[in-house]
């Protein structure tokens, strides 16, 4: 295997990531990915055009258009938006909270997708209830 620091033709860049020559040069075109190093046939990837192209392929497998992947990659280190979640099919299984917040008042969250870890959720429960009885004692008082 080769060092991280050592170069790669487009050849060997293409069997490690099972891509066409053409579809790599299509993500350099597109700004999906950087150019390679060097001018004519000299030029040679390094191993941060693997890593790029690794990431570009894990976005596809997510669903991620070309489009909002280009956006992802060109934004702002750990700023942004998280990418969607996968788009939900039938069958596939999911893990929803049901908090009763009295009665006639529900909240349905789905934590992974909220993003919020259980003490998160509790916390908001809780304020949505404060919010409640505050709204349900301001109108028992009017």
């Amino acid at each position: 295997m080769k060092k991280p620091s050592e170069k790669f033709t487009l050849d060997e860049l293409c069997e490690l990531v099972g891509l066409s020559k053409r579809t790599i040069r299509f993500y350099i075109q597109q700004g999906l990915m950087d150019r390679p190093e060097g001018a004519k046939r000299g030029s040679y990837y390094l191993r941060r055009h693997l890593e790029q192209l690794l990431e570009i392929q894990k976005w596809q497998k997510a669903g991620l258009s070309l489009g909002r992947i280009k956006e992802l990659l060109t934004g702002p280190a750990g700023e942004g938006p998280l990418p969607p979640p996968k788009p939900r099919k039938p069958g596939d299984v999911e893990v929803w909270s049901h908090l009763l917040i009295r009665e006639g008042v529900e909240l349905h969250i789905e934590p992974r997708q909220a993003d919020l870890t259980p003490e998160q959720i509790r916390s908001l429960a809780q304020g949505v209830m404060a919010l409640v009885k505050k709204i349900a004692e301001k109108e028992k008082s009017s």
